[in-house]
C-alpha cells in the first residue's frame, strides 16, 4: 500500500481517483492556504510527497521540500493537471 501526501490545491476532484488507480491508497491532502497548515508535519507512514506548484507559495514549497528530504522521501512537483501529475509521479511508482 502506498501513502501519498499532496500539498496545494483546494480541491483534488478526479485526481484522487486516478491516484488510487496508480496504486496510492492513502492520500493526505494539505491545502496550504491557512498559516497553520504551513506548519504541518509529514506523517511517518508517508511514502512520497506531491507538491502542486500552481497553488502554493514559494516558501511552502521550499519548506515541504526540506521536510521530505529530512525523512528521505521522494518529492515530486507538478501543476494541477493530471498529465503533469502522472509524468511527475511515474518515476517513483
Amino acid at each position: 500500500m502506498r501513502n501519498l501526501v499532496i500539498v496545494g490545491a483546494d480541491h483534488l476532484g478526479h485526481i484522487e481517483k486516478n491516484l488510487n488507480q496508480m496504486g496510492f491508497k492513502n492520500i493526505l491532502h494539505i491545502k496550504g492556504r491557512k498559516e497553520s497548515e504551513s506548519r504541518f508535519q509529514l506523517p511517518q507512514e508517508a511514502d512520497a510527497v506531491l507538491v502542486l506548484l500552481d497553488f502554493v507559495s514559494h516558501n511552502l514549497a521550499k519548506a515541504t521540500k526540506d521536510k521530505a528530504r529530512k525523512q528521505s522521501l521522494p518529492i515530486c512537483f507538478a501543476k494541477r493537471s493530471w498529465t503533469s501529475i502522472y509524468h511527475s509521479l511515474e518515476s517513483i511508482v
